[in-house]
């Protein structure tokens, strides 16, 4: 079967003499031939991504332009009125992402779809602020985020700016999947498209109102204008899209010392500073310490390329810079905003802060503290986009936070994605407040812990790529949904969440529905509220099991962590076999 696809790439006029030189190199490799082309790279909420390469399960422009002219045909079923809203465009420093971007722009174009083309790359919330601000039907990052250097990836948004629903998603991929040849995907010159009024490049005009958006978050201005300039800052952009506007953000509001990484400041899709650009991995810090012992720095920013995602790392008293955990950067935000909401008098009664179902339960602790509401969605910040686009309608809740575990947080109602440029303003304003009051950002989280109870979260990966190991990571999921042991390092099951068959199943007393969409995840809560969550992932070959463990000191709970994540993981080697 998979040999009929390649014959057919091979075979094709439209296909270029680059891309059939590619795939005549690995004509005698079976098992790589099969992994090309056993299945079409697969379409979903986040849009696609995979490896960079020739063949239908990779990303290239053709499988871009599959992808281009199905959001086309779905785009023209609503209507010429649609047509005309448009389409914004923003692509990221990784390898082939302009031209993904053009290529994306001019099949739209062909399609007689207004769009609108950044000038050069730009930030996932820039992205979704200007689908909001333009008023487009749509929006495109290309960009895979915080994955190796050999991926790429097509990110799909809606009109609110938040990424694609399930819903939307199947019936783009629907469309996708009747495009049966390269002669049904339509193009057209790039002088032709801006001269028939179809491609506008766009640029400042959306750059200015977003970092006013970002900037109006900002609570104690007065501070940062008169005291600024006693923080010292070192960021790194770690070779991405994030050092223009977070920079320009920072100066504007006062901050005079921020010091970049120069070796990771330039765009850079091979990424030669780190194994992979991603925030969560304390490895990526290592230039960014070396400078900021050099500069005497108080904190330390990192983005993601796409600049969704944000890391930071403190210096303590002793002079060591300490990085934070996704879930202790998400706390010690949410007790700044709401503690200083509430100071200035501002603290809304319907305000709420909303979260992933794989984030702390901490989170919930401190908003109870100061009676402010709670709700968890599936992963995916689509989902807390919905929630806020909801609010911002019905005015039933006041939105003050966002966030996911995975490092990413938006602060306002400007876009309805993750903002890591919006989050490091509120980042550095807060390290600000707390130096002045002499106090380090670890020093806030201890006064939390001892406040609400010491919570501690880990993540662990279990990666298999190709059709075996996508086979494999199934048996994991099944297991744990169907295997699942009742106890876990000596802590007995409370309650089982099953969100792919939408039951809420407690031990000795039934079940009941969940209110949450269907997803593939499976949560254990344990009888001291500790609990671990399996969840498969959705843009990529891994599973990823969540930690969250509570104890009354943090010994306690680290060595609770240890044990019940040996269990586990021990378990979870064992169903893929």
């Amino acid at each position: 079967m998979y040999k009929d696809k390649y014959n057919l790439w091979m075979n094709s006029e439209f296909v270029d003499e680059k891309t059939k030189e590619e795939l005549r190199s690995i004509a005698d490799d079976p098992k790589e031939l099969e992994d090309r082309f056993y299945q079409n790279l697969e379409f979903g909420t986040a849009g696609l991504r995979g490896i960079l390469g020739a063949g239908k399960n990779r990303m290239n422009k053709y499988t871009v332009g599959f992808a281009t002219q199905g959001l086309a045909n779905h785009i023209a079923k609503w209507g010429q009125k649609y047509k005309d809203k448009g389409v914004a465009i923003a692509y990221d420093s990784r390898n082939m992402s302009e031209e993904f971007a053009k290529t994306t722009a001019l099949i739209l174009c062909a399609n007689g779809i207004r769009t609108y083309l950044f000038d050069s790359l730009r930030p996932v919330p820039v992205l979704s602020f200007a689908i909001r601000h333009l008023k487009c039907i749509s929006g495109i990052v290309i960009t895979a985020s915080h994955n190796p250097p050999e991926y790429n990836g097509y990110k799909v948004y809606w009109k609110e700016g938040y990424q694609l629903t399930p819903n939307q998603a199947q019936e783009i991929s629907d469309e996708i999947s009747l495009i049966y040849d390269f002669k049904y995907i339509k193009t057209i010159d790039e002088e032709d498209a801006i001269a028939q009024g179809f491609l506008h490049y766009i640029s400042s005009e959306i750059d200015g109102p977003y970092n006013d958006a970002i900037v109006s978050q900002c609570l104690n201005r007065e501070l940062i204008v008169e005291k600024g300039n006693h923080l010292n800052i070192v960021y790194s952009p770690l070779h991405g899209s994030g050092n223009v506007p977070l920079r320009k953000a920072l100066k504007s509001v006062g901050f005079e010392h921020v010091y970049v990484v120069r070796e990771q400041e330039k765009p850079d899709g091979n990424f030669p500073t780190v194994k992979v650009p991603n925030p969560e991995e304390i490895s990526v810090f290592e230039l960014a310490k070396k400078l900021a012992n050099e500069k005497n720095a108080d904190i330390i920013i990192a983005t993601d390329p796409d600049a969704d995602r944000i890391g930071i790392a403190y210096k303590d008293k002793k002079g060591n810079y300490i990085n934070l955990s996704g879930n202790q950067i998400g706390c010690i935000l949410e007790y700044y905003l709401i503690s200083q909401l509430r100071e200035k008098g501002d603290l809304p009664k319907n305000g709420v802060i909303i979260k992933s179902i794989v984030s702390t339960d901490l989170v919930d602790r401190i908003a109870d503290d100061f009676n402010v509401n709670v709700e968890s969605t599936l992963t995916g910040f689509k989902y807390i986009g919905e929630k806020i686009e909801e609010y911002a309608n019905t005015k039933l809740r006041k939105y003050i936070l966002g966030f996911e575990e995975s490092y990413g947080y938006l602060v306002g109602d400007h876009a309805r994605d993750k903002d890591a440029v919006g989050a490091s303003l509120i980042l550095c304003e807060m390290a600000l407040y707390y130096k002045e009051n002499g106090k380090n950002l670890g020093d806030v989280l201890e006064e939390i812990y001892q406040a609400y109870g010491y919570y501690i979260d880990c993540i662990e990966s279990i990666k298999l790529g190709g059709k075996e190991g996508s086979e494999r990571l199934k048996k994991i999921a099944a297991f744990f949904r169907k295997d699942l042991p009742m106890k876990w390092a000596g802590l007995n099951v409370q309650y089982i969440e099953d969100y792919l068959q939408g039951k809420r199943n407690t031990v000795g007393e039934g079940t009941e529905k969940l209110s949450l969409p269907q997803s593939n995840v499976i949560k254990i809560y344990l009888e001291d509220d500790s609990w671990f969550c399996v969840r498969p992932s959705g843009t990529e070959p891994k599973i990823k099991i969540y930690f969250s463990i509570r104890g009354k000191t943090l010994e306690e709970a680290k060595n609770k962590l240890e044990a019940i994540r040996d269990e586990v993981m021990k378990k979870a080697i064992e169903a893929q076999n």
